[in-house]
């Protein structure tokens, strides 16, 4: 994925964290995306996929304040994101999952690792391939967590479903879980972790998406 910096404006609101009334306040990840699109200032713009949006917005909010001036770069690429290919929802869930599983705490782990299955499911089911596969990341994630895996795949056996209901509820939980889980993990670097999850689920949305058409984005007036 390119470096979209030069797309910026020269003067534009601090990154800071959570909600802002105007840009004049500051802004968040996806209320700058927002505003670089030329749309109502809002953290939930039309430009983006909702659950990449999702997880620009967790990105944004637990990353350190010292290094939350790394994300601005990637805020282009999300403008004009979006699909309503359910494939997009499920690879998001899925790239967050398995990024947490290995660093997360125990207790999230069990719950990280059901994700994991579900997800492979869902996806091999909407890209017509055998359900009981794992992707080779998917299992190198649930080999990180033997215990979890084990338990998940017990659960899973009896687990029963729909794309819709893991859209609507599977997706968007497995998304807080793990990006808190990896904010929140015993490691040394977890803001370059957070970072380089964002730039990965961009490429997952975008790999569903297709080319993006080439706009110049459009500045709001403030």
């Amino acid at each position: 994925m390119r470096s979209a910096s030069a797309d910026l404006p020269d003067l534009v609101p601090i990154l800071s964290r959570g909600k802002h009334r105007s840009p004049r306040k500051g802004a968040c990840f996806m209320e700058m995306a927002s505003y670089l699109a030329g749309e109502r200032w809002s953290d939930h713009p039309a430009c983006t996929h909702p659950l990449l949006a999702s997880v620009a917005r967790l990105v944004n909010d637990l990353t350190s304040d010292p290094n939350r001036w790394r994300l601005v770069e990637l805020i282009p690429s999300v403008i004009g994101l979006t699909t309503k290919d359910p494939r997009a929802d499920v690879r998001i869930a899925l790239r967050c999952a398995t990024a947490a599983l290995p660093i997360a705490s125990g207790e999230r782990q069990n719950t990280l690792a059901v994700a994991v299955v579900a997800a492979e499911r869902a996806l091999a089911t909407l890209e017509g391939r055998p359900t009981d596969r794992l992707s080779a990341a998917s299992a190198r994630a649930m080999d990180s967590a033997p215990v979890a895996a084990r338990s998940a795949r017990r659960f899973a056996s009896g687990l029963d479903a729909t794309i819709a209901g893991f859209r609507r509820f599977g997706a968007p939980t497995t998304v807080r879980l793990a990006v808190v889980g990896i904010a929140e993990a015993c490691v040394p670097d977890p803001d370059e972790r957070l970072y380089q999850l964002l730039i990965a689920v961009i490429d997952e949305c975008a790999a569903v998406c297709g080319p993006k058409t080439d706009t110049a984005p459009r500045y709001a007036a403030t």
